[in-house]
């Protein structure tokens, strides 16, 4: 489980364990709380410091494979004319990602890991040190490839965009629906495959995702033919120019996190005793 494993400590917050005094015994799961409250507070200092340069941040998960990178690819050289764009990528190793991304012309810090599942508010705190954020006025961040934990983290951003691919089971949505209701967006992906995909409906992962009582859009989407990237392209310059006019109303916009995620990351869950009465 997520609040035995280790997943909530990142080379972010991995100071923070020290915070505790030596004589002070803790549960595991009392330390795994006082993460996420950290956690939460450094996610809303992210989020001023991003609203005070006018970025929406957009925080895209998936599992590993999922066309997360190409499709930023796509994206990019469309609005990058447009839109100021820039990226955070994390992943457990490696700055390929990164690389990848820098080569489209737009600035790109990669977050390495090491073995967290996930990124988390404090690792956005020390990349957004890597970017001007003044010139942004759109921030991808693309999460660790993981389809349980990047949901139940607040970074500081704004919305969440979540992609399934046809080379995955129509039903992820129904077996993850932490990650997939926590979605503003989702995305199938490389549907230019879809043709030798027999055994993957589009239409039954809709009604998966609609079965989580989640009203988020639902586009297909590929990276490699451009099918429905217009669709996604002006969703996309829509929610800049809304983020926009929220701020010149000094409002800002939370993401979806999702309350069963953070149980399983060491939240305690708030219990209600019933008086018994007396005998």
């Amino acid at each position: 489980m997520c609040n035995t494993c280790g997943c909530n400590i990142t080379p972010g917050n991995r100071h923070l364990l020290f915070e505790v005094p030596e004589k002070k015994a803790v549960s595991t799961v009392s330390v795994l709380s006082n993460l996420l409250k950290h956690n939460d507070r450094q996610a809303e200092r992210n989020r001023a410091r991003l609203d005070a340069g006018g970025a929406l941040a957009i925080n895209l998960m998936s599992s590993p494979g999922s066309g997360k990178t190409a499709l930023l690819e796509a994206t990019i050289q469309r609005l990058k004319e447009r839109i100021g764009i820039a990226v955070i990528e994390g992943d457990l190793e490696t700055e390929n990602d990164a690389l990848r991304i820098r080569a489209q012309g737009v600035p790109a810090h990669q977050i390495t890991t090491g073995t967290a599942c996930h990124l988390d508010a404090h690792l956005i705190h020390n990349a957004l040190d890597h970017l001007d954020l003044d010139r942004i006025e759109l921030l991808f961040i693309e999460n660790v490839g993981n389809l349980v934990c990047p949901a139940s983290f607040d970074l500081g951003h704004h919305r969440n965009v979540t992609l399934l691919s046809v080379t995955e089971g129509d039903d992820k949505p129904a077996k993850y629906p932490v990650m997939f209701r926590a979605a503003d967006l989702m995305l199938i992906t490389k549907t230019d495959l879809l043709p030798y995909l027999g055994d993957f409906s589009p239409e039954k992962a809709e009604q998966c995702q609609r079965a989580l009582a989640s009203k988020a859009p639902v586009m297909r989407v590929s990276a490699r033919s451009g099918d429905g990237l217009e669709a996604w392209l002006d969703w996309l310059e829509g929610e800049v120019a809304q983020h926009k006019e929220r701020l010149k109303q000094k409002q800002t916009l939370r993401p979806r996190i999702q309350q069963d995620g953070r149980l399983l990351h060491g939240e305690a869950p708030l219990i209600r005793f019933r008086p018994v009465a007396q005998t």
